[in-house]
C-alpha cells in the first residue's frame, strides 16, 4: 500500500496518536485527510478538513458519512481508557460505546466508499485485546470485542477487496495513560509504525518495541492459523 494522493479518515484526531497519525498522513503525501474530533479543530495544512465527530453520535456519523465523497483509508483511532471494577457495569457500556460499537458505526456508514476505492480499515487496539489488563477491565473486553470484530470484518470484507487491519500496540505516551508509570513509546514513533506497517501488507501490527517482541510468535502460532482457518468458512 502506498498513501501518495490517498484519502484518509482518522477519529480520535485531536490529540495524541490520533493527531499523530494525521501528521504522519500528511507527511507520506495524503491528498487529503479527515481529521475527526468531538471539539472543533483548525489545521494549517490545507489538504486536511476537520470533522466533527463523536463516535457515539449517529447524527455526525451520518453527516461525516454525507462529507466524505470518497475514501480510501479509514483508521479507527478513537477510544477511552479507566480503571474500574469488572462489576462496574456502567463502566463496560461506556467503554464498549466508545470501543466497540463506536468504530462499528463508522465502518458501517463509511463502507460503501471503501468498497469503490477498494481501501483498508485500521482499527487501533491495544494488546489488552489479546491479554487483559486486570486493572481496567473494561477496557480489556471493549479492545477484545473490537478485536472479534476485525477478524470477523477481515473476513467477509475480503471479497470485496477491502482490507482490514489491527493495531496492537503497547503503552503510548499519550494522556490517556500518562499517570502509569511504565516505558511509553511516543505517539508519532507508533504513528509511523503503523503506516510501515500498512505499506507491508501486514494483517496485525505491532507498532512499538514492547509488542514487537510479540509479533513473531503471533504471526506463525496457532491462533493465527486458527483464524485463517475459520476465515475459510465464509462463503
Amino acid at each position: 500500500m502506498t498513501f501518495a494522493d490517498k484519502t484518509i479518515l482518522v477519529t480520535g484526531a485531536g490529540r495524541g496518536l490520533g493527531k499523530a497519525l494525521v501528521d504522519e498522513a500528511l507527511s507520506r503525501g495524503a491528498k487529503r485527510v479527515y481529521a475527526g474530533t468531538r471539539q472543533p479543530l483548525t489545521h494549517p495544512d490545507e489538504r486536511v478538513t476537520p470533522l466533527t465527530l463523536d463516535v457515539t453520535d449517529a447524527v455526525q456519523i451520518a453527516a461525516a458519512a454525507e462529507t466524505v465523497g470518497s475514501l480510501d483509508i479509514l483508521i479507527n483511532n478513537a477510544g477511552i481508557y479507566g480503571y474500574e471494577e469488572v462489576a462496574d457495569r456502567a463502566a463496560l457500556e461506556r467503554q464498549l460505546d466508545v470501543n466497540l460499537f463506536g468504530p462499528y458505526a463508522v465502518i458501517q456508514a463509511l463502507l460503501p466508499r471503501l468498497v469503490e476505492s477498494q481501501g483498508a480499515i485500521v482499527n487501533v487496539l491495544s494488546l489488552a485485546a489479546v491479554a487483559a489488563l486486570p486493572i481496567s477491565p473494561a477496557y480489556s473486553i471493549s479492545k477484545a470485542a473490537a478485536f472479534s470484530l476485525t477478524q470477523s470484518l477481515r473476513a467477509t470484507l475480503a471479497g470485496h477487496g477491502v482490507d482490514v487491519h489491527a493495531v496492537l500496540p503497547g503503552p503510548v505516551d499519550t494522556d490517556m495513560v500518562r499517570d502509569l508509570d511504565i516505558p511509553k513509546t511516543s505517539p508519532q514513533s507508533v504513528a509511523r509504525a503503523i503506516f510501515d506497517g500498512l505499506a507491508k501488507g501486514e494483517e496485525e501490527i505491532f507498532p512499538d518495541p514492547f509488542s514487537q517482541s510479540l509479533a513473531d510468535s503471533w504471526n506463525t502460532g496457532a491462533v493465527k492459523a486458527l483464524e485463517r482457518q475459520n476465515a475459510g468458512l465464509v462463503p
